[in-house]
C-alpha cells in the first residue's frame, strides 16, 4: 500500500488568520510561544472552522476493501479514483502478511492472534483470486466491454486514487482510523499521511491529533 503527497494550500497560519478575521486582525509571520496557544486553545475548545481552510492532496495505492472503509469520509473531501471502464492493465492483488483471528468480544474487528488456517483455505482464495483476474484478462480480450468484465474482480484487487481534504477533515480521519480497534490495513495505510501533516502543519496538527 502506498501514500503520496502531491500538493496543499495553506500553513498553521493560515488558520491563525482564518481565527483572527473574525476581530478584523491579521498576522505576518507565524509567532511559536503565542499562536501556536491558539491553535490548541481552538483544537481544546472544538472551534475547528479555521482549521477547514488549509487543503491537503495524496494519491492513494490500497486495495478496494480498504478504500472502501477510507470513501466514508466524505465532509471536506473530494476523491478521483481509476476506473476499470477504461484501465484495462492487469489488476495487482493484495495479501496480507498474515490472518488474524475473529476477536471474541466485539462483533467487527480482529484480535492479534494469528490465524493459522488449519485446512488451507485462504491459500485456495489466494487460487481463486488470480484465477478471477486471468478471466477477467481474458474477458477483455476476447471483446467484453472492461465496465462488464470488472465485475468479476475481487475485493483484495488494489485501487489508486487522489484524495483532497481540509485539514479538518484529515485530522478527523487520522483519529478515528488509527485507534487500536481500526482495521489493521486500514490504520496502515492512514497512518501514511501522518509524517506529511506534520511536517506541513506542526502546530495545528498537533494540536487536532493529541
Amino acid at each position: 500500500m502506498e501514500v503520496t503527497y502531491l500538493g496543499h494550500y495553506g500553513t498553521d497560519l493560515t488558520v491563525v488568520n482564518a481565527a483572527r478575521v473574525s476581530f478584523g486582525k491579521r498576522t505576518q509571520d507565524f509567532r511559536p510561544g503565542k499562536d501556536d496557544r491558539l491553535l490548541a486553545f481552538l483544537a481544546r475548545h472544538k472551534h475547528e472552522l479555521p482549521f477547514a481552510h488549509p487543503h491537503v492532496s495524496f494519491h492513494f495505492k490500497a486495495p478496494i476493501f480498504v478504500a472502501r472503509q477510507l470513501a466514508k469520509h466524505q465532509v471536506g473531501f473530494v476523491w478521483s479514483e481509476i476506473s476499470r471502464r477504461y484501465v484495462k492493465d492487469d489488476p495487482e492483488l493484495y495479501w496480507p502478511r498474515k490472518w488474524r483471528k475473529a476477536a471474541p468480544d466485539v462483533k467487527q474487528g480482529s484480535s492479534d492472534e494469528e490465524f493459522t488456517d488449519p485446512f488451507g483455505s485462504a491459500s485456495r482464495a489466494l487460487t481463486t483470486a488470480r484465477a478471477l483476474v486471468w478471466d477477467y484478462k481474458r474477458l477483455v480480450i476476447d471483446g467484453m466491454c472492461p465496465e462488464q468484465a470488472r465485475m468479476i474482480l475481487p475485493q483484495n484487487m488494489y485501487t489508486e486514487w487522489h484524495w483532497t481534504g481540509s485539514l479538518l477533515g484529515w485530522s478527523r480521519v487520522w483519529n478515528l482510523r488509527v485507534k487500536p480497534d481500526a482495521q489493521a490495513e486500514t490504520r496502515e495505510v492512514v497512518e501514511m499521511i501522518g509524517p506529511t501533516m506534520g511536517a506541513l502543519f506542526p502546530y495545528s496538527w498537533k494540536s487536532l491529533t493529541t
